[in-house]
């Protein structure tokens, strides 16, 4: 096992696909970034309905995130990909299924599901705003929606930022799922040099780029974490809030 591990020829072999690698690295980025707005966009919008007064829209927040949270990302992926295009096509009667490209079926994959993860950090993070602060708010002439976004979510956003960049982190690893489903990811090019070399350190190539974007981002976490414990007066509270979702 080792002497494989070690072996010059095997990796110079590995090594000669890198610049698939690379391109896939390129396709994972861009799905990340991309695929990160679109979730910060449906946490933000569900988060805010879940908290506020009308009980349908809390109910279709909830409904959504009890639908995207207890079912398999990767069954997701394929609803996007097949059965998307055939409620396309029978709803604007087309001759054949409407084709989605591999990057609108990547970054609508995580978007979709990690927002609804996003949504319940942004939740906790509303209801960990001390009350008074909204009441003080109200009481100085601001309406509802000022109180919200002048006052309570700018604070909102300072006290998530662990369990936002930890979704950020676990949105960036399931871009791998695009693997499974329609490729171009860097995953999917590993996977074709391990199946066409028989050798697995195209895996650990592939590993190691992983690693190069999720380290510094799981460290981030860490820094955050430490600059929240300093806060004694917010950590007691914050921590019960935010357990369920970190």
């Amino acid at each position: 096992m080792l002497e494989s591990l070690l072996d010059p020829w095997r990796w110079e072999r590995s090594f000669q696909d890198f610049p698939d690698y690379l391109t896939g690295f390129g396709m994972t980025l861009r799905v990340t970034v991309v695929g990160w707005l679109i979730a910060m966009a449906i946490g933000i919008f569900l988060g805010l309905i879940s908290t506020g007064e009308n009980r349908v829209l809390k109910a279709v927040s909830r409904i959504y995130v009890q639908f995207f949270q207890n079912t398999p990302v990767t069954l997701q992926f394929f609803f996007i990909y097949v059965g998307v295009p055939v409620i396309i096509q029978q709803m604007f009667h087309m001759s054949r299924a409407y084709r989605i490209s591999k990057f609108v079926i990547g970054i609508f994959g995580v978007g979709l599901y990690h927002g609804a993860y996003i949504a319940e950090v942004i939740r906790s993070g509303i209801e960990a705003v001390p009350g008074g602060q909204r009441e003080a708010a109200m009481s100085q002439g601001f309406t509802g929606n000022q109180t919200m976004f002048y006052v309570i979510l700018p604070q909102t956003l300072k006290m998530i930022h662990p369990p936002l960049t930890s979704q950020t982190l676990a949105l960036l690893k399931n871009t791998s799922t695009l693997a499974m489903v329609v490729g171009l990811d860097l995953m999917y090019y590993a996977d074709r040099s391990v199946g066409y070399t028989g050798y697995f350190q195209g895996y650990l190539i592939a590993a190691a780029m992983y690693f190069i974007i999720c380290f510094p981002l799981s460290m981030l976490v860490r820094v955050f974490e430490r600059n929240a414990a300093r806060n004694p007066g917010m950590r007691k509270k914050r921590k019960k809030r935010m357990m369920e979702v970190a």
